[in-house]
């Protein structure tokens, strides 16, 4: 059994040795602040995670490769020399971990930094003089499949293909406008020439690099840390990561829906902050002022000097905005015409309606038959406000509306959902079962922990479909499964989900350091570890394996590995022993519904659309070898293009599905428009969504029995 390190001995082996690794001499807070957040950790790593691992040769070996992989991601800077340079490193890096000493870390900073400065002139030099698109070469988009440079000259070789590639596609758009500007007969469009083309094409091209370079020089070293004990993080499995503090804050953002803030997007642009969006509804645009477009110079807090942003990080920016509600942000702001305005912004929550459940009445053309349709985007829960929205009462809500409109089945829309809170699956799973196990969790010993849904009764005991795919991960895998195996709803969709059958937990390690010694260095940040599997109720995991639906439909990832077993250091599959649970009473014609939906698919011209589709794809995954000949870069995408058009089209002669307001919805829209605006958006997606469309047909045919 794996030894556990109490939290008390955790911080008082930390109190003892984190000084005692200090060279002599250096005291800088930003050295002593990664030794402490360096070894807390690693601690923590090696006494909360489910896995047992070894710090040695063989875990040094992984750290390595997979820092590497981050740290020049493309091969476009480290020359081979440089990496072998740091593979004298390899079997250290496990010994520098332990006593927090930073050799490999230090010198892959120098050398990757060194790099990017003297590989900066290259994209200039290349991008002087025209390309020749009539040679026949090619170009390898795989960086897996690519050595390091051997000397600068093959460096810059690889630069020139990859410019060449990106001009080469430019071109090939600006032929497309062109195009179809004289198909309109366009007067106001400029014609160019060839060589009028592929200069501008350079040209935008190589603003694109003076952007890419930019930010690449605004990363500091704390942004290399952060990446280097991620890779530390994750030799552990993919799903545990070291989050600096702004990382947390936006993993809080996303799980929760909502930020406190002014409620604009943001973007850098030639070193200026720049709005890109403002989200409806919002403070920004409720205040009126500020518009896409506005360039931020400055920012100033409520009573305190402005701070000139101009040349600042992105990430920087937008925590100087960021603040609680009710309190005023004030932005000097340059307007497009060159104007320059003070905008004070009283902040406000802001509210990403995007990430919540809604729910409509759906009917196909010519049928009577009413479906609920809810779409749950993800299992949102806000972890810093007990009284904040989460997604399980959201849907209950959804139900009692939907219940209203005297549905004859509900479709729960799980596609593309990535998981979130657990106690909300177990929830929402008690809403269409009378009462029972929902998911089983184990650690690395022990006997597992039976989650059960103890409500008896129902909200929901009507016909029901789950709709998943290749994006329906980890919570969404758990609610799927026990439905299925309950036999409680027919799950359709992608040939298998995800595959993501661990559970994750954060811990802060400012807790974990405790002691008011450490005050001046917080906040550390927080540690996602992976702490337990989690098993269906028959007893086998979805970890890699996922859910596989009881009736598949097409998609265009049908061809190709995706999810979980794509991922570095993917926990196996396993099982254990299954659980007794009673099965749903009433059953459906699954198998009738199956071969009805068979018949369907194969005579859709979309679907077959669709599965062309997925071929290509898979042809691409295992063909990144290109041309860089233009004339034959167009033929390749003209087929590409008329096949993608072909699919758009016989998409537009699917029959609309009928999506109704709900009437308690329609009393709320009088009221507030941004929502009727947003749901007749969401509505027109739904209209032509050929997969929810072969849901309702499927629904029709699954009629309940007994």
């Amino acid at each position: 059994m794996k030894k556990k390190i109490t939290a008390l001995l955790l911080i008082s082996f930390i109190l003892t040795v984190g000084f005692a690794f200090q060279p002599e001499g250096d005291t800088t807070n930003q050295k002593e602040k990664e030794k402490i957040i360096g070894q807390s950790v690693l601690l923590t790593l090696n006494t909360g995670h489910y896995l047992d691992k070894r710090i040695d040769d063989k875990f040094s070996s992984l750290v390595f490769d997979m820092y590497i992989r981050s740290l020049d991601p493309t091969k476009k800077f480290l020359l081979q020399e440089d990496i072998d340079k740091l593979r004298n490193f390899k079997d250290k890096i496990d010994d520098q971990l332990k006593y927090a000493e930073f050799g490999f870390f230090n010198e892959s900073v120098k050398l990757i930094e060194q790099r990017i400065k003297q590989t900066e002139s290259i994209y200039k030099e290349v991008l002087k003089k025209p390309f020749d698109f009539e040679k026949q070469e090619k170009i390898e988009l795989d960086p897996d499949k690519s050595d390091y440079a051997a000397n600068r000259e093959e460096l810059k070789e690889e630069w020139r293909k990859a410019l060449k590639y990106q001009t080469m596609v430019r071109i090939k758009n600006m032929m497309d406008q062109q195009e179809k500007a004289e198909e309109r007969q366009d007067s106001t469009y400029e014609e160019k020439s060839f060589a009028e083309m592929e200069k501008e094409a350079r040209e935008k091209v190589g603003e694109r690099q003076e952007n890419w370079f930019e930010n690449l020089n605004q990363l500091e070293r704390r942004d290399r840390f952060s990446a280097y004990y991620n890779a530390v993080a994750h030799s552990y499995g993919p799903h545990t990561g070291y989050y600096p503090p702004k990382d947390k804050e936006n993993f809080d953002i996303n799980m929760s829906g909502k930020l406190e803030g002014i409620g604009a997007q943001l973007t850098r642009r030639d070193g200026y902050i720049t709005v890109t969006r403002i989200v409806p509804g919002s403070a920004s645009w409720k205040q009126g002022d500020l518009a896409s477009g506005d360039k931020i110079l400055k920012v100033a807090q409520e009573d305190e000097e402005p701070v000139d942003v101009v040349g600042m990080r992105l990430d920087d920016v937008v925590q100087l905005i960021r603040g609680k509600k009710g309190t005023t942000v004030t932005l000097t702001v340059e307007k497009p015409d060159g104007a320059i305005e003070e905008i004070p912004i009283e902040r406000d929550v802001v509210v990403l309606e995007e990430t919540y459940a809604r729910s409509t009445v759906l009917q196909s053309e010519g049928e009577e038959h009413k479906t609920g349709y809810i779409h749950l985007p993800k299992f949102y829960v806000d972890f810093n406000d007990k009284n904040g929205r989460r997604c399980s009462e959201d849907v209950e809500k959804e139900l009692e509306k939907l219940k209203d409109e005297n549905i004859d089945g509900l479709i729960l829309d799980l596609r593309n959902n990535g998981g979130g809170s657990l106690p909300d699956v177990v929830k929402i799973a008690g809403f269409f079962i009378d009462k029972g196990p929902v998911v089983q969790i184990k650690g690395n010993s022990g006997d597992p922990r039976i989650l059960k849904d103890r409500d008896r009764g129902t909200e929901y005991d009507g016909p029901l479909m789950i709709m998943v795919n290749q994006g329906s991960a980890s919570a969404s895998e758990i609610l799927a499964a026990a439905m299925q195996d309950y036999g409680r709803a027919v799950i359709v969709g992608s040939p298998s989900t995800f595959g993501k059958g661990t559970v994750q937990r954060f811990y802060d390690l400012d807790r974990v350091i405790g002691s008011t010694e450490y005050d001046q260095y917080k906040p550390l940040g927080s540690v996602k570890l992976t702490t337990q599997k989690f098993y269906r109720i028959n007893g086998g995991a979805t970890q890699l394996k996922g859910v596989t639906p009881d009736i598949v439909l097409p998609d265009r990832y049908r061809y190709v590995d995706v999810g979980e077993k794509e991922m570095d250091n993917a926990m196996p599959w396993s099982e254990i022993e299954g659980l007794d649970y009673k099965s749903w009473p009433k059953s459906y014609n699954i198998d009738k519904a199956k071969k009805k939906s068979h018949k369907r698919v194969k005579k859709s011209s979309v679907f077959d659309l669709i599965d062309d589709n997925a071929k290509r794809v898979q042809d691409n995954r295992e063909n990144t070898e290109k041309t860089l000949n233009l004339e034959e870069f167009i033929e390749e995408q003209e087929k590409l293009q008329q096949a993608s058009e072909e699919l758009r089209e016989a998409r537009k002669q699917v029959a609309p599905i009928d999506v109704h307001y709900l009437k308690e919805d329609k009393t709320t829209f009088k009221q507030d428009t941004l929502k009727q605006e947003r749901f007749d958006k969401w509505k027109k997606n739904l209209k032509k969504d050929v997969h929810l469309e072969e849901a309702l047909h499927i629904m029709e045919d699954i009629k309940m029995k007994g």
